[in-house]
């Protein structure tokens, strides 16, 4: 049975829905991941979890050993990642609790320790990035969330800035200008990192609040939270029907 890693966001520091096998506190050769890997079952399927910002939620975006995380999935025998994400809405079919599954994605981030090709070398390597979530997990999730029952977005423009503060609004314009569709801070060095462990890697976008600008008023931690816990219930019944499916 293939083991499938879930990368958990912003409100979803444990999956309680697993049915718990074990726990384990890997090393790797980058320093210790968020959280310890716990391995369990969801209907049919063998998962193992990662709470992406440690357990409690204590690691900020711009401070996450992405290198250890995804070395420890990889290690642990995961042959896929699901990445759920906390992001702000910037499209206009992007509003406060949808879910989508993005397409492409914008770095703009920097000084995070963003590849495992730059010491010890044979050769330099350049990884292809051209398409940077795995199409087959993609059309997976959105079948999975289409399933359950869930409206989602199939595709997206995720841009991920650097943290942890929010963005201002004219930051949001010029992101909207450059064609994001979401904006987020984790989404990246995570998935080139996946891409060079040859980790088929997917993300569930789950948005929290409207960016900055593209509502009225500031943005509230009771808004995020209120949209994100509505959002993150239904990635978990996503996640129900994904395991079980062929």
């Amino acid at each position: 049975m293939s083991l499938t890693a879930i990368i958990g966001g912003t409100g979803l520091t444990r999956l309680t829905q697993l049915e718990i096998q074990r726990r384990e506190a890997p090393a790797t050769p980058y320093g210790a991941p968020s959280s310890a890997l716990t391995f369990g079952r969801l209907a049919r399927r063998d998962f193992v979890f990662l709470a992406r910002h440690g357990d409690p939620h204590t690691i900020p975006p711009h401070r996450i050993n992405y290198r250890a995380n995804l070395w420890a999935l990889k290690q642990a025998g995961a042959e896929a990642v699901i990445a759920a994400a906390a992001v702000g809405g910037i499209g206009r079919d992007m509003g406060p609790g949808r879910l989508a599954i993005p397409h492409q994605i914008i770095d703009y981030t920097w000084g995070r320790a963003s590849t495992f090709f730059e010491d010890g070398l044979d050769h330099v390597t350049h990884i292809d990035f051209t398409a940077p979530y795995n199409e087959h997990l993609r059309q997976r999730l959105i079948a999975s969330a289409r399933a359950a029952g869930l409206s989602v977005v199939d595709g997206g423009v995720y841009g991920c800035t650097q943290g942890p503060r929010l963005e201002t609004a004219a930051e949001i314009a010029r992101m909207e200008r450059d064609g994001c569709d979401l904006v987020g801070m984790t989404g990246m060095p995570e998935a080139a990192l996946a891409r060079e462990l040859e980790l088929p890697y997917a993300a569930c976008a789950i948005v929290a609040n409207w960016a900055a600008g593209k509502s009225e008023g500031e943005i509230t931690l009771a808004e995020i939270e209120r949209h994100l816990a509505r959002g993150m219930a239904d990635f978990i019944e996503l996640l129900i029907c994904f395991a079980g499916s062929p």
